[in-house]
């Protein structure tokens, strides 16, 4: 089956032959990086013999057919489900769920995790779980009350990272059952970067971000203008789409600046892991993160990682030890920083090497989806609660 519409079935329903528990991820279809975790995690269930998945995208306007031919095409099921208004997502999820009959529905960001959690309890569900992928959203009063009713009838509340943790923590999730598991990576793509010794990369930047209000490519930019007055010019890619409103606005103040003989606006690039290993530095500049994975990726590929001091990049970037950590929004404090690895190379060199190792050991894909499928094991088992996860 080439294509899939609205609510539209698998190929053909699947039987209990297996006796695998079946697991339905449900998330934006989006493509965000929200997307990517649920779709890594349905690749995992796939090439391992614990569980069944299905993958269900909510229909966005920049859902893109191709995207989702591609997944078919290697094997993922997968379908889709209205976007244009809630009530039509949950009627939509929740005729899946009868069909496919999960024990358990992964829900995943937000708004999504609500909507899904709607459809797993009209569906019966026997078992849900809430991911949070970002440690600030646009929780208003009653979206904060919903979730917080839906967490009393939800098995887990993961954070993405130990930070976005502490924030549904702040925000009265129960305690008992919010944990955290980090995003991982994969690593193949960077396996050669020990084969681009850091000291002949070319000693420039790159930023691989999407263009969107959460990103802060305008405090990159001044800090490369003030890089710029103390005789320092390094080249800086910034790979990435997003939003045309928030790309066009960087164009417009890297011009006003005087950078566009060093900024690049490369778009979407299709050989990211090629491009970090070719340069010394990466750096994220961002107002708020869940768990920052073009960060590690740059790590994994032998840069020195450069970050904002958020939730999410602290626990990845311990300062001074695999990467510097910057102040939020001030030029100065990244301006510094570039300094030092770009004039004092022993410094870069020692942090990036540093950086890979814990990027190729504390974030790795393997990890993640062996601890969720811990989770989700122990779930099936009955066990409920941070303390019978504390192993995961």
């Amino acid at each position: 089956m080439s294509k899939f519409t609205d609510a539209r079935p698998p190929s053909e329903p699947t039987d209990r032959a297996s006796g695998r528990p079946r697991v339905l991820h449900f998330v934006t279809g989006g493509f965000s990086g929200a997307t990517q975790v649920a779709l890594d995690l349905v690749r995992g269930h796939l090439a391992g013999t614990q569980f069944e998945p299905l993958l269900v995208l909510r229909r966005k306007p920049q859902t893109e057919q191709a995207r989702v031919d591609a997944l078919v095409a290697e094997g993922i099921p997968v379908e889709l489900v209205a976007g244009w208004a809630h009530l039509a997502t949950v009627r939509q999820l929740v005729k899946v769920c009868e069909r496919f009959q999960p024990d358990i529905l992964v829900a995943h960001g937000f708004s999504e995790h609500l909507w899904g959690r709607y459809a797993g309890l009209l569906a019966k569900v026997p078992h849900l779980v809430h991911v949070e992928h970002n440690s600030r959203e646009r929780y208003t009063w009653s979206r904060t009350r919903q979730m917080l009713w839906l967490s009393q009838r939800t098995d887990a509340i993961v954070g993405c990272s130990e930070g976005v943790k502490q924030v549904l923590l702040g925000k009265g999730t129960p305690a008992d059952r919010t944990l955290a598991i980090s995003n991982g990576i994969r690593t193949e793509p960077f396996a050669t970067a020990p084969t681009h010794p850091w000291r002949e990369r070319v000693p420039g930047i790159v930023m691989a971000a999407r263009f969107a209000r959460q990103k802060d490519h305008s405090t990159l930019l001044q800090a490369i203008a003030l890089l710029k007055t103390r005789g320092l010019a390094p080249p800086v890619k910034l790979a990435g789409g997003g939003k045309a409103s928030a790309q066009k606005a960087a164009r417009k103040l890297s011009a006003e600046l005087g950078l566009d003989d060093q900024v690049e606006f490369l778009g979407h690039h299709k050989n990211v892991p090629g491009l970090l290993m070719a340069h010394r530095i990466c750096l994220l500049s961002t107002h708020y993160e869940g768990m920052p994975l073009s960060l590690i990726e740059g790590m994994a590929a032998g840069c020195t990682a450069i970050g904002t001091r958020a939730p999410g990049v602290q626990e990845v970037i311990e300062h001074d030890r695999n990467g510097l950590l910057v102040e939020h929004e001030s030029a100065e404090s990244l301006a510094d920083a570039l300094q030092r690895v770009l004039t004092q190379p022993e410094v870069g060199e020692r942090l990036a090497l540093q950086g890979r190792e814990d990027a190729t050991t504390r974030y790795t894909l393997e990890r993640m989806i062996s601890r969720y499928e811990a989770l989700f094991s122990r779930i099936m088992a009955g066990q409920r609660g941070t303390q019978d996860f504390s192993q995961i």
